[in-house]
């Protein structure tokens, strides 16, 4: 399982970012992909997740209606598409694949992450 993100930056309060994440194939196969996020000195939050079986979506109240979670298959690559981004949303985002049910957003138990790309927004 390899993912790979991309797409991180700066930018000013309302502005908008979209990162990528770059898996193999085999992590198709997983039950959930997910991106999560983690500002220094806070706990890692889940800001986004897909059942890649049933294609449901999951997203918490903090960035509901502001980011938005796709696939596109043809390129094996997720997307992150964030707007309205306030200086709050400011940490270090990872994609992340789950081949076990667990309690974490989606319904899943991340085991598998990247190296996470660098969000950053300024007031």
């Amino acid at each position: 399982v390899q993912l790979q993100e991309s797409g991180g930056g700066s930018v000013q309060t309302g502005g908008s970012l979209r990162l990528s994440c770059a898996v193999s194939r085999y992590t198709y196969s997983s039950y959930c992909m997910a991106w999560f996020r983690q500002a220094p000195g806070k706990e890692r939050e889940g800001v986004a997740a897909i059942s890649t079986g049933a294609g449901s979506t999951f997203y918490p109240g903090s960035v509901k209606g502001r980011f938005t979670m796709s696939q596109d298959n043809t390129k094996n690559t997720l997307y992150l598409q964030m707007n309205n981004l306030k200086p709050e949303d400011t940490a270090m985002y990872h994609c992340a694949a789950a081949f076990d049910f667990g309690l974490e957003l989606g319904g899943c138990e991340y085991k598998y992450w990247g190296q996470g790309t660098q969000v950053t927004v300024s007031s």
